[in-house]
């Protein structure tokens, strides 16, 4: 074998499957190994087979099944995480039930989730091959993070001191937040230390529909402030947080002195909807530089452009920092494009949103 073969097959990512259907494992395997950068090395059909292949072949990421017998994914995923982190991408299914198990792992660190069809799987996953791909390439770059503590809501710890709120009541000012890959646990970690009177937040996650309604339920369970779902034409008041539902773009429109929430079904921007773009945009144009631009974790350029267009328009701009991301695509992007003032670190950037809100 040449050195240049040798070269290359180390180049390829190295993926373990864990699925307990025989023919899931089949055609992920078939998926990935389409694209010529990736090499499935081993699959397993149940947790306590993966933690002995995962020692024997060391891949660079794995899929993880949700629901398998013997050992549940989370429970797994749990139990990896503390022996020997690595990028897991994890597989559920488009229910209710796998939707609250999926946002579990991601709490624990799972990197990314597919959502993997109910019915005629063998004809249906073949619709997911490009996401399938292109999460499993993002793990592999992602930095797996450190797992830490939920804050209960309204815990008074989340809460700042008293007196700092008074300088928040107002419907003049407002944040608006994009991310991405990691965005989901990066959002937690900002929401749970905002004051339950802070100018109100509208955010754009990429996420299913089917995902979006409970990711803002745990929200709302982990921050000060009241979290939902946003919804078309409802009144944008000061403490409460706005969440796009999946696939559906939010935008921020001016009613008189109030805003609203204005949802659409437009076409896919930066093929997302929910787009980051979208939201940052309107908010440029109604709210201008009483708005703070926020933009975290994610893959992709998502964002940037709009962040730009809020900073032109006086708006203050945040990115999130390179080592605090778990993909530092999005706010890369911002920074290299000259929209961010500044990268702040993920554990900082609610004070810094609440300095920007004072200079507003």
């Amino acid at each position: 074998m040449s050195s240049s073969t040798l070269a290359a097959q180390k180049q390829k990512i190295r993926v373990l499957i864990v699925d307990d259907s025989a023919l899931v494992r089949k055609l992920l395997t078939e998926i990935l190994e389409s694209d010529p950068g990736i090499e499935v090395v081993g699959t397993a059909q149940d947790p306590f087979m993966a933690r002995d292949k995962i020692k024997q072949l060391n891949p660079d990421v794995l899929t993880l099944d949700v629901e398998m017998p013997r050992m549940d994914g989370v429970t797994f995923l749990r139990n990896l995480m503390k022996l020997r982190p690595m990028p897991v991408v994890m597989v559920s299914t488009l229910t209710q039930k796998g939707s609250d198990i999926t946002l579990d792992a991601l709490e624990l660190g799972a990197v990314d989730f597919v959502s993997k069809p109910t019915v005629d799987i063998a004809h249906s996953l073949g619709d997911y091959a490009e996401e399938i791909i292109a999460k499993v390439r993002t793990a592999a770059i992602a930095r797996v993070r450190e797992l830490k503590p939920v804050v209960e809501r309204h815990s008074a710890d989340a809460v700042l001191p008293a007196g700092r709120g008074k300088h928040f009541k107002t419907t003049e000012k407002l944040i608006a937040l994009g991310a991405s890959t990691g965005g989901t646990e990066a959002i937690r970690e900002v929401l749970e230390v905002m004051p339950a009177d802070s100018p109100a937040i509208v955010i754009s996650q990429h996420i299913p529909e089917a995902f979006s309604k409970p990711f803002s339920e745990r929200m709302d369970r982990c921050s000060p402030m009241t979290v939902s779902q946003a919804e078309d034409g409802e009144q944008i008041l000061p403490g409460h947080v706005y969440i796009a539902p999946g696939n559906s773009h939010l935008l921020v429109v001016r009613d008189g002195a109030r805003f609203r929430c204005k949802l659409s079904d437009g076409p896919p921007v930066n093929r997302h909807r929910p787009s980051v773009d979208v939201m940052f945009r309107s908010v440029a144009q109604n709210v201008g530089p009483n708005a703070v631009s926020v933009l975290l974790t994610g893959m992709g350029n998502d964002g940037a452009q709009g962040m730009l267009e809020m900073r032109e328009a006086g708006a203050h701009t945040l990115a999130q920092d390179e080592a605090s991301c778990v993909v530092w695509g999005m706010p890369g992007e911002a920074v290299a494009l000259g929209a961010a003032e500044e990268q702040v670190t993920l554990s900082l950037m609610a004070k810094r949103i609440q300095k920007a809100l004072l200079k507003a």
